[in-house]
């Protein structure tokens, strides 16, 4: 089982702690002694003032973070926990996912989801309504760009006529796509179209607002589970996506070592090859040493 873990960058009510150059080079350190498998980061570049008010957070732009992870890092995979694709042209992203994986040396994982803030779509000039077809598409234009030294692909607004994103991510045929969110839509778009399922856990409150399928204990992952095999049966594809979990512990709740443990033996039952953590800490220095005691702990029983 591999661990990834969520880095703690976009603490502005810590940016003393957590929002400097130093900061990432003390947590990318302790991120190459552990044996965590990916760095996280998270995509919100413009939420609403109610949003944030209302419990939502701040994240900084998540290709500049990953580089500068890339930077202080050799082991530790790259990935976005998840990258809101309709907000950019897909072409865009192609180009930023491919430089970052050729200089990482092919670390780069895109985790991608449609997202749900109404207020940023809008201030984005993104197609709200539309975002579900909008990012099967752009999915597509993603594989377009990345498996072709010159490429042709023609979406709902935009056309590419020969164009070329070069030098070509190293991970071939590109870098592993997982699609974020537990509606059923969601389940058949990993299979149709990704490498991955990346759900998470959502009590009725999240679910509410962030517009997916509630999920609240390990049996509402198996049902998902069960449907995405359905899913695959019926499209023909021979191989299921990998399933990633975003997190290992419910929202609010506090697991002790050894019941992390035993969460993460019950998702290796179900085939789940990826769990995510979050240290909910004040200051770099609690989170280095929660970290390093989250793998001897649990990541060295459990990988």
């Amino acid at each position: 089982m591999k661990v990834n873990v969520t880095m703690p960058f976009d603490r502005l009510d810590k940016a003393e702690e957590f929002v400097h150059a130093e900061a990432i080079s003390e947590v990318c350190a302790t991120l190459e002694k552990t044996g965590f498998n990916a760095a996280l980061v998270t995509d919100h570049p413009c939420p609403t003032g109610r949003w944030l008010d209302a419990g939502g957070h701040f994240a900084q732009d998540p290709f500049v973070m990953l580089s500068l992870i890339a930077a202080q890092t050799k082991r530790v995979r790259l990935q976005t926990g998840i990258l809101v694709l309709p907000y950019r042209n897909p072409f865009i992203t192609a180009r930023s996912v491919s430089s970052l994986d050729v200089f990482s040396g092919g670390r780069v994982t895109l985790s991608v989801g449609a997202g749900y803030l109404k207020g940023e779509y809008k201030a984005l000039g993104a197609d709200f309504d539309n975002r579900n077809d909008v990012m099967d598409e752009y999915i597509l234009a993603l594989k377009a760009a990345w498996t072709q030294d010159e490429f042709t692909f023609k979406g709902s607004t935009y056309e590419a006529l020969g164009n070329r994103i070069l030098p070509r991510p190293i991970q071939r045929p590109h870098p592993p796509i997982y699609i974020g969110g537990n509606a059923k839509r969601a389940i058949r778009r990993a299979v149709e179209l990704a490498d991955g399922w990346n759900p998470f856990f959502t009590p009725p409150a999240v679910s509410a607002t962030s517009r997916t399928t509630e999920m609240t204990s390990v049996a509402d992952v198996k049902q998902g589970i069960d449907y995405m095999l359905q899913h695959c049966e019926a499209v023909g594809r021979e191989t299921p996506p990998e399933i990633v979990m975003a997190s290992i512990n419910q929202v609010g709740e506090i697991l002790s070592p050894q019941q992390m443990v035993d969460r993460i033996g019950e998702f290796a039952e179900l085939n789940v090859t990826t769990v995510a953590t979050n240290f909910h800490v004040d200051t770099r220095a609690e989170w280095i040493e929660k970290a390093l005691r989250f793998d001897e702990e649990i990541i060295k029983k459990v990988s």
